[in-house]
C-alpha cells in the first residue's frame, strides 16, 4: 500500500478546506488536540489514582 505523498496531501488539504471552511476545521484541529491531550493526561493519572478498591466485595462477619 503506498502511502499519499506531499503534492497529495496539499490536494487533500486544499479540498477539505474547500468543503468545510477555515473556521470550522480550525475548530476541528483544536478539539482533537484536546482530546488528545485528555486522553494523555488519563493516562498518566489511571494509574495512579487507587481510591477505589479493586476487590468491590464487602467482607462478610
Amino acid at each position: 500500500m503506498n502511502l499519499p505523498g506531499g503534492l497529495e496531501l496539499i490536494i487533500i488539504l486544499v479540498i477539505v478546506l474547500l468543503l468545510f471552511g477555515v473556521g470550522r476545521v480550525s475548530k476541528i484541529g483544536g478539539e482533537l488536540g484536546s482530546a488528545v491531550a485528555n486522553f494523555r493526561k488519563g493516562l498518566q493519572t489511571g494509574g495512579q489514582d487507587k481510591s477505589a478498591p479493586a476487590n468491590s466485595e464487602e467482607p462478610k462477619a
